[in-house]
């Protein structure tokens, strides 16, 4: 099932987690690969992936992250 544009979700899939639609790449381990610097084109070599792929990745975390509340204590 798709959630996001080129994102997609199947209980049969990674259990379940987000991943780039019609392959097994975790959204997350993307995110985590650019994070530790590797860039977007090593990403998409690594991965068989598209540019899209990549960005798709990118605007469905700040989509998330955009929706999140982060309350200040003490």
């Amino acid at each position: 099932m798709q959630i996001a544009p080129r994102i997609a979700v199947d209980g049969a899939v990674r259990f379940g987690k987000p991943v780039i639609e019609g392959t097994r790449v975790p959204v997350d381990l993307v995110l985590a690969q650019l994070a530790g610097g590797m860039t977007i084109e090593a990403v998409m070599e690594e991965y068989e992936l598209a540019r899209e792929d990549v960005l798709a990745t990118l605007a469905y975390a700040a989509e998330h992250l955009a929706g999140e509340e982060v309350r200040a204590t003490g």
